[in-house]
C-alpha cells in the first residue's frame, strides 16, 4: 500500500519557516540594535572625552587669567616702584644743589657784575643784580652756556638808571638748573 502521510507536514514546515524567518529577523534586529548601541557608545565616549578636555582647558585658562591679572598688578607695582626709585635718585643727586649752585655762581659771575638778589622757583633761578657793562653780561651768559650745572640763560631786562650812578645798570636774568626736578613733580610722584 502506498504511504500516505496524513500528518499536517506542510503546516509544520510553514511554521518552521516562519520560526526561522522570525529568528533571523530577531537576530538581525538584535545585531542592528547592538551595532547602533556600540556606535552610539563609541561616539558618546569621544564626546565625553572632548568635553573633559574642554573642561580641563577652561580650568587652565581660568588659572592663566588669574596669573595674568597678578602679573599685571605686579607690573603696575613695579612701575610705581621704578618711578619712586627714580624720584629718590633724582632727589639724591639734587641733595647738594644749593651749595653747588652757589659754587657755580661764584665761578660764572665775572668781575664788574654784582648780584643783589637770587630767587629759586622749581628748577629755574632768577638773578637780579647790577652790571658795569653789557659785555660783562654777555661773558656771563657764555660761561652759563658752558657750565655743567646751568643752562638756558635768558636775559630778561637791562635797566639803566640816570638818578643813580651812570656806571651801573640793573639787570634781571633767568637760568635753568640742569638735572634738578621740580618740587611739584616730586610731590606728585610720592602720592
Amino acid at each position: 500500500m502506498a504511504h500516505i502521510n496524513l500528518l499536517p507536514w506542510r503546516e509544520e514546515a510553514e511554521k518552521a519557516k516562519q520560526r526561522q524567518f522570525f529568528t533571523a529577523i530577531s537576530l538581525v534586529a538584535l545585531t542592528s540594535f547592538a551595532l547602533v548601541f556600540l556606535v552610539n557608545q563609541f561616539y558618546q565616549m569621544r564626546i565625553d572625552g572632548q568635553n573633559a578636555r574642554n573642561q580641563y582647558l577652561k580650568h587652565e585658562i581660568q588659572l592663566l587669567d588669574a596669573r595674568i591679572s597678578q602679573i599685571k598688578t605686579l607690573n603696575e607695582k613695579k612701575s610705581e616702584l621704578e618711578k619712586r626709585t627714580s624720584v629718590v635718585e633724582q632727589l639724591q643727586r639734587s641733595r647738594n644743589v644749593g651749595t653747588q649752585v652757589l659754587d657755580e655762581i661764584a665761578k660764572i659771575v665775572p668781575t664788574g657784575i654784582y648780584l643783589t638778589k637770587m630767587e629759586k622757583q622749581g628748577n629755574s633761578l632768577q638773578l637780579f643784580g647790577k652790571s658795569e657793562s653789557n659785555n660783562h653780561l654777555a661773558n656771563m651768559i657764555r660761561k652759563i652756556d658752558t657750565s655743567d650745572l646751568f643752562t638756558d640763560a635768558v636775559l630778561e631786562s637791562i635797566i639803566s638808571n640816570d638818578t643813580e650812578s651812570k656806571i651801573l645798570s640793573d639787570f634781571k636774568m633767568r637760568i635753568r638748573i640742569k638735572g634738578l626736578i621740580d618740587t611739584e613733580q616730586t610731590q606728585g610722584a610720592s602720592k
